[in-house]
């Protein structure tokens, strides 16, 4: 999201585009939204690469990477987990570091998620946690997430409080942020 490397660069509208030599207008309506970076040339996608201090390919991946449905997210990370092994899993995603590309993209239950599976398997496998982290440690969401099996149950039978029983056993991790999550490691 361009508004978010722009604060990030501590640049507004204005001083990035005298930096770049892009039209004022162009980068307000890039900004705004109103333009997509990904229609507009390979000149001023690279003027603003340079100005940003990323690659094009980045700014490029910012606006089309296609985001997932949270619960396919969720089985992506589990399988993910599953097949690579705990400390595989920890180090692969310290290296891509994909919490702050969630992060900043505001994609935070993915953020949150990948964090707190981070964190508990870092627990579990007796590692420190990584405190880089750390600022996204102090925030959580607003609203609670529950599996869908948990939502679908409640559903079907409102009178049990299958969301009380849920939340008590979830990992304290995956609670911190407030989500729900019993068991990464039940994936067929």
């Amino acid at each position: 999201m361009l508004e978010t490397r722009l604060q990030d660069k501590r640049l507004s509208v204005y001083q990035c585009a005298k930096q770049s030599g892009i039209p004022y207008t162009t980068v307000l309506e890039l900004v705004r939204g109103k333009t997509r970076l990904e229609k507009c040339s390979a000149e001023t996608v690279y003027k603003l690469s340079r100005v940003l201090g990323v690659a094009m390919e980045e700014l490029i991946e910012d606006v089309t990477e296609p985001r997932l449905r949270f619960e396919t997210f969720k089985g992506n990370v589990c399988h993910r987990i599953k097949d690579r092994g705990d400390l595989p899993f920890i180090v692969e995603t310290l290296q891509k570091d994909e919490i702050t590309r969630f992060w900043n993209k505001r994609w935070y239950p993915e953020a949150f998620y990948l964090l707190a599976a981070l964190d508990y398997l870092s627990r579990v496998n007796d590692l420190p946690l990584c405190r880089k982290y750390d600022p996204i440690r102090t925030q959580k969401l607003k609203k609670t997430l529950y599996p869908r099996d948990v939502e679908l149950a409640r559903k079907l039978s409102p009178d049990l409080d299958i969301r009380e029983k849920s939340r008590r056993e979830s990992i304290p991790e995956f609670m911190r942020f407030n989500i729900v999550e019993r068991g990464i490691r039940d994936v067929f």
